[in-house]
């Protein structure tokens, strides 16, 4: 989330900020006392950060040009360089063009060659699509992908924006002031989250505050949740979380289990059906997803009396207070 430290980290990567404890290594090596040139970090800003007065060609050149003279390649390998990059990225028509003659999509595309010429031992993307439409975004992270896997760069992509995390990276690396949260690969952070704060982070979840016993979550009166992986806790404050697309609805009818509602409202979104539900017994709005199709199948109108069951519960003990704002049922 926002605030929680990304940036600060990078930098502190890069050599821009000194960590208060601890050690950064590339490749095994302790880099924490090199200064920045000497890391060899290529850096990609979320605002582009290009010289307005230079050419596109001169932008992508410049961290070259600016090496000390032993390490400098000469004119014609810069030039090469310069255009193998820009044919890398898609742009190789465009050498002679001012920044502001580009799209913003196509400036950052630029922003990222120019990191790529010193040949960086790592690259840094600090939020880079997020001056850009939602369209854009979607495009350029595939296209980003794509390329990473072509060019074999350790690549550091920082972004608060859950589902480009989910898809771009190979592992995610989820942070909450100033700690991680969670490690793993997109598949295991979102399907076996750490925390109830990695729960409630990564996508839309409905909370189910209440008691264990016995195998129980017991969510209100007389409404119980079935919570195996618990079955030898006695009476211990806990909260479930369900994600509304994990929830089976169905009318209401005599001796039936699970939560009585009434549907509030639907909001058919594309193909998926979102439907507001209240509890009968006062204890909030759930959320649920369900294809549109199968919505249409089932005919629910807008204050019906419906029964809602999670196909799977995720249950946290003792949990403390430290989720996000997301949909409650307590």
């Amino acid at each position: 989330p926002s605030g929680c430290g990304k940036t600060t980290l990078l930098r502190v990567i890069a050599g821009l900020e000194t960590a208060d404890e601890g050690s950064i290594y590339f490749s095994g090596e302790d880099a924490s006392d090199r200064d920045v040139r000497e890391r060899q970090v290529g850096f990609v800003f979320q605002h582009y950060a290009l010289f307005r007065h230079m050419t596109v060609f001169e932008n992508v050149a410049f961290g070259l040009q600016v090496k000390p003279r032993a390490q400098r390649p000469s004119k014609s390998e810069i030039a090469d360089r310069v255009h193998a990059l820009l044919k890398l990225v898609q742009l190789d028509w465009c050498a002679d063009r001012y920044p502001s003659q580009l799209s913003g999509g196509q400036r950052q595309r630029i922003a990222l060659a120019r990191a790529l010429a010193v040949e960086p031992k790592v690259l840094l993307l600090d939020e880079p699509f997020g001056a850009l439409d939602a369209k854009v975004r979607k495009e350029l992270r595939r296209w980003l992908r794509r390329l990473h896997d072509e060019i074999h760069v350790t690549s550091i992509f920082v972004t608060h924006d859950q589902e480009e995390a989910l898809e771009v990276a190979d592992r995610v690396v989820l942070m909450n002031a100033g700690r991680v949260e969670q490690e793993g690969t997109p598949e295991e952070v979102y399907e076996k989250p750490a925390t109830p704060f990695v729960y409630s982070f990564l996508g839309n979840v409905n909370l189910f505050h209440g008691r264990a016993h016995r195998g129980w979550l017991h969510v209100g009166e007389g409404v119980a949740l079935e919570t195996p992986e618990h079955d030898t806790t006695q009476d211990t404050p806990a909260v479930g979380f369900v994600r509304p697309h994990e929830l089976d609805i169905d009318r209401y009818g005599p001796g039936q289990s699970g939560i009585r509602v009434q549907l509030v409202r639907t909001l058919l979104v594309g193909p998926t059906a979102r439907l507001e539900l209240e509890r009968e017994d006062g204890a909030g709005l759930i959320e649920a997803e369900m294809p549109a199709e199968q919505y249409r199948q089932k005919r629910f109108r807008e204050g019906e009396t419906l029964v809602v069951r999670p196909r799977r519960l995720q249950v946290f003990l003792n949990p403390k207070d430290k989720t996000p704002q997301v949909a409650q049922a307590a």
